[in-house]
């Protein structure tokens, strides 16, 4: 999780009416590097092209296949290279960039295995709709399907976990896939692009062709209209009367919703779904009307399907029309930009006015009722630190309270471990100045501690706060539930020595010259937390918590509402 404090730039999506025919000439306020005329690499032509797309920062990693375009970006004067150490941190790094700014994030890789390393980003931004391009160097064509050194066929390996790919095959379709990709990664549903380049089409010699159309009719005839008046005067109409803040209607969130509407205000029931609160899933399942805003209606959300706001009326809006009756079959749907959508809906509740008249007092009594009989708690166990504490510390001393989009950022539908530190240096190159908090578990930490070289050498003000149980969290709470707490490879200690804490995460810290401490007791843990944050420099907090805390609320998988657990811990037998 990361806490960025900069307004970030807004969203780049668009619809089919704000389309307009795309070209890829360079922006005027560009100067190139070469005459009008003048042949350059094809590296040179990949490069020049990501400058009027706005990529000022890339996470690429070299290797023999990409040489040339590193090379390249060497010679440009917009773009720098924030160098991950595995690539699979530059794709994570991207996400993060994406995530917290708006903006495409953009990694490179060599091909083969720093091809195939960049898999569980592209699958993670498949599945949270992430604006991403990512270019993959290739062994030459003449080399294409012997076997060659590194060779892998990329596109065939990402086809399915991309919005689109490319291979290319002539120079001079640089740059308009180029200018395509960036297009199809940052328009309707965003998701990620992947350019594949063999490496004699970026040593070969061209003069760009800047003014190429689109070769994307299919795709720009599929991309959603702007709702009629009509149709969400249909919604409005017959169901919701009034809309959120309007009308007092309660507001949940799903994972990588949070933010969207603040948690902080009364009409929040915070997040729902399998973690979420028992308030939230309550009014879910109580409703009688469901306003269903860009949600996937995926497992962890809602538990048993059939059982999922079973007394609703639902209305859908989505901007992919996919999502739209894949999983729960709305009563009223609407393809479109949510933007867009709720524009509409609230001109019609505002040309109403003093005509909607609603009370739901009584419906607000039942869900204060639920807020005051389940409220977030945890206990408190002598000196050990409960790792609610140190996140309940955190956000105090942050005011961290998620009031907009963007401040909060996860890998949601893919639970990616290993994503936290790389998303956090994503997130710190695309604000400069901000503060950003990876808080991270000792498990998902130690599949990208490498990345703590990347954090030095930059010097990004990142703040690890690392809630270490010596376990895979979630993995040991299952077992502790469902399997009679027998580990079957959840402990991440030494086995031989369980009375001490291994590894030592600060020498991990100390390698990488990044301040460092650790703290085993809850007294000690507001002072190191404000230590943490007053540093200007990296800083890295281990906090030592124990294994058997349990994520609560929960609702076991394939379940429903009524099978909520909201009590006891590792410390109980079941």
């Amino acid at each position: 999780m990361k806490i960025p404090l900069r307004k970030p730039s807004s969203t780049m999506a668009a619809t089919a009416k704000e389309v307009t025919p795309m070209m890829t000439s360079p922006s005027s306020d560009l100067v190139s590097r070469y005459a009008p005329e003048e042949s350059r690499k094809g590296s040179d032509i990949i490069v020049e092209a990501l400058e009027p797309e706005g990529v000022k920062h890339v996470f690429a990693y070299p290797g023999e296949a990409s040489v040339e375009i590193h090379q390249a970006l060497t010679r440009s004067n917009v773009i720098r290279n924030v160098l991950p150490r595995h690539e699979q941190g530059g794709v994570f790094a991207a996400e993060g960039y994406a995530l917290s700014s708006g903006l495409p994030g953009f990694c490179i890789s060599t091909s083969g295995p720093g091809a195939t390393n960049l898999v569980s980003g592209l699958a993670d931004a498949m599945f949270d709709s992430i604006p991403l391009v990512a270019i993959t160097g290739q062994v030459p064509q003449r080399m294409i399907g012997t076997g060659a050194f590194q060779e892998t066929p990329v596109v065939e390996v990402t086809r399915s976990i991309t919005k689109h790919n490319y291979f290319v095959l002539d120079v001079n379709d640089i740059p308009r896939i180029v200018s395509e990709a960036f297009f199809l990664a940052t328009s309707g549903r965003p998701g990620p692009v992947l350019i594949d380049v063999p490496k004699d089409i970026q040593e070969q010699l061209a003069v760009p062709n800047w003014n190429q159309p689109f070769r994307l009719s299919g795709y720009m005839s599929r991309l959603p209209k702007e709702p009629s008046e009509a149709h969400l005067e249909q919604i409005v109409s017959e169901e919701l009367k009034r809309f959120a803040e309007l009308t007092g209607i309660p507001v949940t969130c799903t994972l990588m919703g949070l933010g969207s509407f603040p948690t902080s205000d009364p009409l929040s029931s915070q997040m729902l779904g399998m973690y979420g609160t028992v308030y939230a899933n309550y009014a879910v399942d109580k409703s009688d009307l469901l306003l269903s805003f860009g949600v996937r209606f995926d497992d962890h959300v809602t538990g048993k399907l059939e059982a999922f706001a079973s007394r609703a009326k639902i209305v859908h809006i989505d901007v992919d029309s996919a999502e739209i009756g894949k999983n729960k079959q709305p009563h009223v749907s609407v393809h479109s930009d949510v933007k867009l959508a709720l524009k509409g809906i609230n001109r019609t509740l505002e040309s109403k006015g003093a005509k909607l008249k609603l009370d739901y007092s009584g419906w607000w009594e039942e869900l204060i009722e639920q807020k005051v009989k389940y409220p977030l708690t945890y206990k408190t166990i002598g000196e050990v630190i409960p790792p609610q504490y140190a996140v309940q510390l955190l956000y105090e001393l942050t005011d961290g309270n998620y009031k907009r989009p963007r401040q909060w950022l996860t890998s949601g539908g893919f639970g990616a471990m290993g994503f936290g530190l790389p998303a956090a240096i994503g997130a710190a190159v695309a604000n400069p100045g901000a503060v950003v908090v990876d808080i991270d578990g000792d498990g998902s930490f130690i599949m990208s501690v490498q990345e703590l070289a990347t954090v030095r050498v930059e010097n990004l003000p990142i703040k690890i706060l690392l809630l270490n149980n010596q376990h895979l969290g979630m993995v040991a709470q299952w077992e502790d539930r469902f399997c009679e707490a027998n580990r079957a490879d959840s402990y991440l200690g030494n086995p031989s020595n369980k009375s001490e804490v291994f590894p030592n995460m600060l020498e991990f810290a100390e390698a990488c010259e990044i301040p460092a401490a650790c703290i085993t007791k809850k007294e000690d843990l507001r002072e190191a937390i404000c230590k943490m944050l007053e540093t200007p420099v990296p800083y890295f907090l281990d906090v030592i918590i124990p294994h058997q805390e349990h994520v609560l609320p929960i609702i076991p998988r394939e379940g429903a509402f009524k099978d909520v657990i909201t009590e006891g811990d590792g410390r109980t037998k079941y």
